[in-house]
């Protein structure tokens, strides 16, 4: 926008000022941080974590590198991470929620991931690294939550090592048109009650369908990954193309 109208940005179906999403989606993540992984669980019947293991399947990692996991949440691709840096790699953890990032470490250090794992509560669009510093990022069920997604991604490609890959693990468009009516009526009908039931909060499940469907799709993901720098940019449907998973290059 020119001049001087207000900059607005979505937050699910709703039209905000820019400077207010961040805020809202803090307070989303805040609300359900404690029962996290059990609405993962629940809304996905488990599949979220084959994604996630597919997702540690495509990261090249070897033992002693460095991976920064970006919107890390409570730790799923953290945990296999640090497994497949090892003991003289580091795995940073970050999570623009305190809630998310303070969960996230609790659930770490329960299951005896400590040694190679830091905490940093930053924000994707200003990650506060060193350029060239991390041999893989990844990104799971964050992007879509970010105000300026090409900014983050300028941020992403930023920290990344000549050589490095970028991973954006999200939720998609799906690419077998008979699971759309499926899918919509589990999203918007189904999904807001079992919030509801489990947390007590509809309203954020409700936010979670609707900021599905205003993400970018596949084609449109990988352009803006290319727009931002990253070189043999490609993505993987899964379940149908419910989610996605990108995968780019730094060169």
């Amino acid at each position: 926008m020119t001049g001087n109208a207000k900059q607005t940005t979505h937050f699910g179906f709703e039209e905000v000022p820019i400077t207010e999403k961040a805020r809202r989606v803090g307070e989303v993540f805040t609300s359900v941080a404690g029962r996290y992984d059990l609405m993962n669980d629940l809304m996905s019947f488990g599949i979220h974590r084959l994604w996630k293991r597919f997702t540690l399947s495509q990261t090249g990692l070897r033992a002693g590198q460095s991976v920064l996991d970006v919107a890390g949440g409570t730790g799923d691709l953290t945990h296999g991470l640090a497994q497949q840096v090892g003991g003289n790699g580091r795995v940073i953890l970050a999570d623009i929620n305190a809630a998310m990032l303070e969960n996230g470490r609790c659930k770490l250090v329960d299951a005896g991931v400590a040694g190679n794992v830091e905490y940093v509560q930053a924000d994707a669009e200003r990650l506060p690294f060193p350029d060239n510093r991390f041999d893989c990022v990844t990104i799971g069920f964050g992007l879509r939550n970010v105000t300026r997604k090409e900014t983050a991604l300028a941020s992403l490609y930023r920290v990344l090592r000549p050589g490095g890959r970028l991973l954006i693990l999200e939720f998609s468009k799906p690419a077998v048109p008979a699971l759309k009516p499926v899918y919509d009526f589990y999203s918007f009908k189904v999904l807001p009650k079992i919030g509801k039931a489990v947390t007590g909060d509809e309203a954020s499940y409700r936010y979670l369908a609707e900021s599905i469907r205003v993400h970018p799709d596949q084609e449109t993901l990988k352009n803006m990954m290319e727009a931002a720098g990253f070189g043999r940019c490609g993505y993987f449907n899964l379940s149908g193309g419910i989610v996605a998973l990108h995968r780019g290059y730094k060169f």
